[in-house]
């Protein structure tokens, strides 16, 4: 299974590579790792963009996973091929940006989805799964710390 996690909300500014989260995307990232354990969800291994935001994200959605987070260059703007970071794993989680992830499931699925700061996919053997916006981790997320 691929999971792709867009990176929280971020403050404005510039430069955007050093953009850091704001609270409500520190929210949102460790929401969305809160669901993945909530779904009994055990990743391998988890990417992510060099962008501030989203390694913010990563380390946050990870914290509650135990999942060591790798810095990844290919996940930092423009095209890449999720399956090459799958290759041998079972589960793995991609953290990065628009239009990038919506394109990359696009081309994996077929389907056209939106992701949202801080929004969660799941896609396995080329079949969308799982696509939760971050009101829905953060139920999900709730409903767990209860």
């Amino acid at each position: 299974m691929i999971w792709f996690l867009r990176h929280g909300d971020a403050e404005d500014g510039s430069p955007d590579f050093e953009r850091k989260l704001t609270e409500k995307g520190r929210r949102q990232s460790g929401d969305a790792g809160s669901a993945l354990a909530a779904l009994g969800v055990e990743l391998d291994v988890c990417f992510a963009s060099p962008r501030v935001r989203a390694r913010e994200t990563a380390d946050l959605a990870c914290a509650s996973l135990g999942v060591e987070v790798v810095i990844e260059d290919r996940l930092a703007g423009g095209r890449f091929s999720p399956l090459e970071f799958a290759a041998g794993l079972d589960h793995v989680l991609l953290v990065g940006h628009e239009p990038d992830f919506s394109d990359a499931i696009e081309e994996l699925t077929g389907a056209r989805v939106d992701m949202k700061k801080g929004g969660l996919a799941g896609v396995e053997e080329r079949v969308l799964r799982v696509l939760l916006r971050p009101k829905e981790t953060g139920l999900i997320a709730t409903v767990r710390a209860s």
